[in-house]
């Protein structure tokens, strides 16, 4: 068994999102516009017909996928693995009070460098190390044909997903981070997995949302 698609779906926007903080695993829950943009893409994520519904165990991830449940009556599977990148020490944190306290993070950080968020956080290839096996047994415990909703996080999702690709870790900068409430949608096809949406916001740049798969693609 293997789902046939996969939408990976980040969370609506936050407090911290909107001053700049790094979040990491604190859990803030999503703001009045954040609530408001998971209401918006909700509907639209609706038209593809997802069959299930994963999340990471997050408030502002699971307020986000409450959202869909509204519209869609699925359920949510809470999925630890799907979290956002661990900044241990530096939650709460500005980039520019973090300058404060290490000057090069901040400069590694800006250029795309992977640096360890902190003594007690992670680094990428961790993050995308747990994002991939989770995205495998996710979509292998699916039914062929089934369409699969992860709603998580900025940078979890985007290393999950060059990763899972199979993109090497010097290209995983290739991929820009989605805007709060965007989604990526990945396609089981002959070949493997491929990247057929992303930063997905609306109807207009929706790729077939309501096409027909081939299960046996």
């Amino acid at each position: 068994m293997t789902a046939s698609r996969m939408i990976i779906w980040r969370h609506g926007r936050t407090e911290w999102n909107a001053t700049g903080l790094m979040q990491g695993q604190e859990d803030i829950p999503l703001d009045e516009l954040g609530q408001l943009q998971a209401k918006t893409a909700a509907r639209l994520i609706a038209t593809y017909n997802p069959t299930s519904l994963y999340a990471s165990d997050l408030s502002r991830t699971r307020q986000t996928a409450e959202a869909l449940v509204e519209v869609s009556g699925l359920k949510i599977n809470f999925e630890p693995r799907l979290r956002e990148i661990h900044v241990g020490s530096w939650a709460g944190l500005s980039h520019d009070q973090l300058a404060e306290i290490d000057a090069e993070a901040v400069i590694k950080i800006k250029s795309g460098e992977d640096v360890r968020r902190s003594a007690t956080g992670e680094d990428h290839r961790e993050v995308a190390d747990r994002v991939v096996q989770a995205y495998t047994e996710i979509t292998e415990s699916e039914p062929d044909g089934s369409i699969v909703v992860c709603a998580m996080h900025g940078l979890s999702g985007r290393l999950g997903i060059a990763a899972f690709l199979g993109l090497p870790e010097e290209h995983w900068n290739l991929l820009r981070g989605m805007d709060n409430c965007a989604w990526a949608i990945l396609d089981r096809q002959p070949l493997g997995w491929r990247l057929t949406g992303y930063n997905l916001t609306g109807l207009t740049d929706v790729p077939d949302p309501v096409a027909p798969l081939d299960p046996k693609s």
